[in-house]
């Protein structure tokens, strides 16, 4: 494979990727392509060497946490939704899809990810679910 196209792939994808590297309990990104900057707001010259865990700011009790952590110390797949904080403090919903990539020892040396801003998606769903309920409510009074 030519690497010139891989390399205009990842730069040119519209999903955020990232590659982070697995360090004494620690996964710091190395490598961020530009749309990952555009979705979250930091240059990579901000955010080399740190783990991604600041895009949760102070809300580390999400769901997906614990399976992220799992799936790193597994060598695993994984794909969760998280809410994420982009630098000038808004929030969207990212689907992170994490993988595992291997050393030729087979362990795991780096983890590549992809980030989608789903808050569009999330949005809608939410609203899909408060509409079922107060139609839920109304089918309850009228019984």
């Amino acid at each position: 494979m030519d690497l010139n196209i891989l390399k205009q792939a990842v730069m040119d994808s519209r999903d955020g990727i990232t590659i982070s590297e697995l360090r004494d309990g620690s996964n710091p990104l190395i490598f961020v392509n530009p749309a990952f900057e555009r979705m979250t707001g930091f240059a990579f010259e901000d955010i080399t060497n740190v783990d991604c865990r600041y895009l949760q700011r102070e809300y580390r009790d999400q769901a997906g946490i614990p399976i992220i952590r799992a799936a790193i110390a597994a060598g695993e797949y994984c794909l969760v939704t998280l809410r994420n904080y982009r630098r000038d403090g808004s929030m969207f919903w990212n689907e992170l899809s994490l993988s595992p990539i291997f050393g030729r020892d087979g362990t795991p040396t780096n983890y590549i990810g992809i980030q989608k801003d789903v808050t569009s998606r999330i949005v809608a769903e939410q609203q899909l679910l408060g509409k079922n309920r107060s139609l839920e409510d109304i089918a309850e009074n009228m019984a």
